[in-house]
């Protein structure tokens, strides 16, 4: 409670005159009885206490020493290191005092100033969340850039936060802006700077060449110094209270469609912070005067690089695999991926085309693709059955022949014919052959029939094909005396 001379007053006036003690003074006037002991001269009662020697008092020039060198130690380390000086207090003690000696980090001053028309642009991400994809979940993030002068922004949401995404996302925002401005104010991540050492940074590659396509100048803020591109931060701020507050973003599409919609009906017409009866659409509008004008063609952003068509002919991008006709299996070819489409090429030649899945392990397959695998597999199989019937009965492919003509299953007459050379032998199974070859026939039917003829006229024993049930063991069966089933 502050003291006026009104209470003053009365307070001297009450305890001299009418002799009430301080805490009936205290009570009555609704004042605090240091106040009143204050008033009347008496002294701090406290000061007693505060004379009294603490547990932690011969330890502070150590607590103040280290906390000068390490000022982000913590309370709970500090408290070890006295344990082994021998303090007998406790952690919430040890806590409680540095909390009140800690050294605060100094802030520096900034200068708050106003960037000219078409100047500069400020981008950065924004963390929104997890979405659930096909195979698992990807981190979703927001994609933002602001043109300083008139704080009109632009965003899309991304999964990708490689450099090519970032070109992308640079030319999608030029070509909304309709030009660019004179300078890109990044932070530090690893997709803008590889390296930096103080001041001296240096940038992407593929960044770089899109900057001199553009004509901008790329430019880096100073480290841990958010200030330095506030104005991004604001809108990004902005952002999260007016767009993504009580918003469930399901999916990239959606998003995008409803912030371009939120951006033009309410982002835009709002009123600029610092140019008087100006929106910031009205501001946009001066500063597209004074940005520099697009190049035309605008640069290519797509990831393109070599890669090699695994023994299944499919090419991997992230974790997903995208199929490519089978005769370029275990080639290399190569690779252009945006955030839409995937494409093989070769040469000059695409060679397979599928939009690109988001997805975690997926399998992205076309038809036509699998389909000739397929059929090079069957063919592979029939062939090499039929190179054994060749061999055995050189005449064979002409009754190939006129099985193709009939239509009927190829694959299934060649696995018979296996079956009846398997069953009857080489000798009977090539007279056979040449037998319906000279009759014109081609029926299976009917080489099964000339198969039996020809083991007759070579008096070969009957062919039995014994199949043994599961549960029968193939074992030796041994043989006993009979002599001895007479006794």
């Amino acid at each position: 409670m502050r003291s006026t001379p009104e209470l003053g007053a009365e307070i001297l006036r009450l305890h001299y005159a009418e002799h009430w003690p301080v805490g009936t003074i205290a009570t009555q006037l609704d004042a605090h009885p240091d106040q009143v002991r204050r008033v009347l001269g008496l002294g701090d009662a406290r000061a007693p206490s505060q004379l009294r020697t603490r547990l932690i008092d011969p330890y502070q020039p150590f607590i103040d020493d280290t906390l000068r060198r390490y000022p982000k130690l913590r309370a709970t380390r500090l408290y070890d290191m006295l344990r082994e000086r021998g303090y007998p207090g406790s952690v919430r003690t040890l806590r409680a005092f540095v909390a009140t000696v800690r050294p605060r980090p100094r802030r520096d001053p900034y200068l708050l100033t106003e960037t000219l028309p078409g100047e500069q642009a400020q981008v950065d991400w924004a963390y929104v969340g997890k979405v659930s994809v096909p195979g698992g979940e990807r981190a979703l993030w927001l994609f933002v850039m602001v043109l300083a002068h008139s704080r009109a922004l632009w965003g899309e949401f991304v999964f990708d936060l490689s450099v090519h995404s970032l070109c992308r996302s640079l030319v999608r925002a030029a070509t909304s802006f309709r030009g660019v401005p004179r300078q890109w104010l990044f932070d530090n991540p690893k997709t803008v700077v590889l390296e930096r050492v103080g001041t001296v940074a240096r940038f992407h590659p593929t960044l770089l060449a899109l900057c001199a396509a553009m004509r901008v100048e790329p430019r880096l803020c100073a480290v841990a110094k958010p200030e330095d591109k506030g104005k991004v931060e604001r809108a990004i701020r902005y952002l999260r209270d007016r767009f993504l507050a009580g918003r469930t973003i399901t999916g990239i599409d959606d998003g995008n469609r409803a912030l371009a919609r939120f951006v033009a009906e309410v982002a835009h017409p709002r009123p600029h912070p610092t140019i008087p009866q100006r929106t910031v659409g009205d501001a946009l509008d001066d500063e597209r005067a004074r940005l520099l004008p697009l190049p035309d063609p605008l640069p290519l952003t797509d990831r393109v690089e070599p890669v090699v068509v695994d023994r299944q002919a499919f090419v991997r991008v992230d974790t997903n695999r995208y199929s490519v006709p089978t005769e370029h299996a275990e080639r290399v070819r190569t690779l252009v991926v945006d955030d839409h489409a995937v494409r093989v090429i070769h040469g000059k030649t695409v060679i397979a085309e599928h939009a690109r899945s988001w997805g975690r392990r997926q399998v992205i397959e076309r038809a036509d693709h699998r389909a000739a695998l397929v059929a090079e597999r069957r063919a592979a199989r029939a062939l090499k059955g039929r190179d054994r019937l060749r061999a055995i009965a050189p005449s064979f492919d002409r009754i190939v022949e006129r099985w193709g003509t009939s239509g009927s299953s190829l694959g299934r007459r060649v696995s018979r014919a296996i079956q009846l050379l398997d069953l009857y032998g080489e000798v009977v199974f090539a007279a056979a052959v040449a037998d319906i070859d000279a009759r014109g026939l081609a029926d299976i039917g009917a080489l099964a029939v000339a198969c039996e003829h020809h083991r007759k006229g070579h008096k070969r024993p009957v062919p039995v094909e014994l199949i043994f049930p599961d549960h029968l063991d193939d074992a030796d069966v041994i043989p006993h005396d009979l002599e001895s089933y007479d006794e």
